[in-house]
């Protein structure tokens, strides 16, 4: 594949267009009942052959194999019991057994419960306790995170090691089951839940958000059309699979007739190289990754490589700049959670750095007020999204009611961040609505943070909230109340909560105060302590060489 092959073209007008008509035709070519995992591997397998579907490091699935892959790991699955719409939990980073699962469970009719690797505690132990899940898959270097709950509560039944040592296992877990018999592809519908992605919780705990089927496949066409993706794309991804970025990147590899890489991890002084040796066309950034990638002195591996286009949002109007200049790869905005889509997009004909672009067709929204009634262009409110097309939002919270009503109140998805759109269309971020912080790509909840540092036998109670960070999100910052009496070392909260937490969310900057601002019925007020910030009365970890443990 030659470098000027998938160099933009002249126009970014005629680019984007060409674009739109390929969207529109996988849309006229997958009718509804060919939107759901199983039916696409295998149309694709008859379409691609032996065409690469996934890489990561020597690893190798062409599109040939991924069904009877998929049928002989859904077979493994259904021989320990594993029935249509069982949820089949997974502690596992960026490897290929991930993918393998996912296609199993997809194949079968279950549901895939992606936990992020540095769950631990109290966090863990309500997820796996929420999804009822009695499989878990686990790599073998994340086992101490089972010794931070109690399965004794749990429905958990089987814990298989992905990549168990060659010492027997102890009679608790058991070895990742090789392939069976193949089992056939359930019958699925578009609206069937293919996996429950936890995101972070507010007022309350993480909430299991239900993925159908016919997102994924919704993800695949809206992205695709944003970045423009061709046959042949090498989609070349650092992030974890764990959260919707990456799942929904292979679902855009398999629509558009290309190739997910999966890098281990993100790296900044392998970044480069890897983009030339993956021969990537397209990659996926967050914010606060592309000032780590400038910020070191320009070179010429930043210009040797093939990636004409990255989905980056979040990053900040310099950063972007200079991505542009030094690579040449063109780092598009946009908006999308893990309850909705790629619904505010920036692409090639809409570039405007500090904005995340406009509403992409197949989406309604609106700015609102606290009432939900819309508010003028130019005043900000809170973003409320609507989607034309069955199934590209995901279906609520897993046995969590409520907080689907609340969420979806007015047939709405309110977001919780609060955004100003222009009257030219475009929308900009202004902050989160929502008691939730964002660090380095993963969000927080501040309550999980709080309930935390609240056990520190010192803490009486707490407030967790975003602090301004160097980089482009936040850093986590507690106000804390301490116990009549009781006085506290930094550090020791610090080691106290690196045990119960992801590493993280454990905060860096910690206030010791006299009490915390309050409303009148005595609600916790946290809008004086984000404009407080830090102070020259703060603790800083990273100004005290604490450093937090994974």
């Amino acid at each position: 594949m030659m470098l000027q092959e998938h160099r933009i073209p002249e126009g970014a007008e005629a680019y984007c267009a060409e674009a739109a008509a390929r969207s529109a035709w996988l849309v006229r070519h997958f009718p509804p009942a060919m939107r759901t995992l199983p039916a696409l591997l295998q149309h694709q397998a008859q379409h691609y052959g032996d065409r690469v579907l996934f890489r990561s490091g020597d690893y190798r699935l062409t599109y040939a194999l991924a069904p009877a892959l998929a049928a002989r790991r859904a077979g493994a699955l259904a021989a320990q019991g594993v029935k249509r719409g069982d949820r089949v939990a997974l502690l596992c980073g960026n490897r290929p057994e991930f993918l393998e699962l996912m296609l199993a469970v997809g194949w079968m009719g279950a549901v895939l419960v992606p936990i992020n690797i540095a769950s631990r505690g109290m966090q863990l132990q309500h997820i796996l306790a929420n999804c009822g899940a009695r499989l878990l898959f686990i790599e073998r270097d994340l086992l101490p995170a089972l010794e931070t709950i109690d399965r004794t509560t749990l429905a958990l039944e089987t814990v298989c090691v992905i990549d168990p040592d060659t010492a027997a296992l102890p009679a608790c877990l058991s070895a990742m089951p090789a392939a069976a018999e193949p089992l056939p592809a359930a019958d699925l519908k578009m609206s069937d839940v293919l996996a429950i992605l936890y995101t972070s919780g507010t007022t309350g705990p993480s909430k299991g958000v239900c993925c159908p089927h016919g997102q994924y496949f919704w993800w695949a066409v809206y992205t695709g059309r944003q970045l423009g993706l061709r046959e042949g794309d090498v989609l070349n991804t650092s992030l974890p699979l764990f959260h919707t970025n990456a799942f929904n990147c292979f679902f855009q590899a398999l629509l558009n007739g290309g190739t997910q890489v999966l890098e281990p991890r993100f790296s900044v002084s392998k970044f480069w190289q890897r983009l030339r040796a993956s021969e990537a066309t397209v990659t996926y950034l967050l914010g606060a990754m592309v000032p780590m990638l400038m910020s070191r002195p320009p070179s010429a591996e930043e210009r040797d490589h093939q990636v004409r286009i990255a989905l980056a949002p979040g990053t900040p109007p310099e950063a972007q700049r200079q991505l542009i200049e030094r690579s040449g790869i063109m780092p598009l905005d946009g908006f999308g959670s893990t309850e909705s889509n790629c619904v505010i997009q920036m692409t090639l004909d809409n570039f405007r750095p500090g904005v995340m672009g406009r509403l992409a067709e197949g989406f309604q929204a609106r700015v609102a007020d606290e009432d939900g009634c819309e508010v003028p262009d130019g005043t900000g409110g809170e973003l409320l999204l609507r989607a034309d097309e069955a199934c590209a939002f995901a279906a609520g919270y897993w046995g969590m009611p409520e907080k689907t009503v609340e969420t979806w109140m007015d047939l709405w998805l309110h977001t919780g961040d609060r955004v100003v759109r222009d009257a030219e269309g475009y929308f900009r971020f202004l902050d989160r609505m929502k008691d939730a912080i964002r660090r380095r790509g993963e969000n927080i909840s501040s309550f999980e943070v709080e309930q935390v540092v609240q056990s520190h036998p010192a803490v009486a109670v707490s407030a967790a909230f975003p602090a301004a960070s160097e980089l482009a999100e936040d850093e986590v910052m507690v106000a804390v109340v301490l116990k009549q009496g009781a006085s506290l070392d930094p550090e020791d909260l610090i080691r106290h909560c690196e045990t119960r937490m992801p590493y993280f969310a454990v905060p860096r900057f910690v206030d010791v105060v006299a009490d915390l601002p309050r409303t009148a019925n005595g609600k916790v007020q946290k809008f004086p302590l984000r404009e407080k910030g830090v102070t020259e009365m703060t603790w800083d970890r990273e100004k005290a060489g604490v450093v937090v443990r994974r």
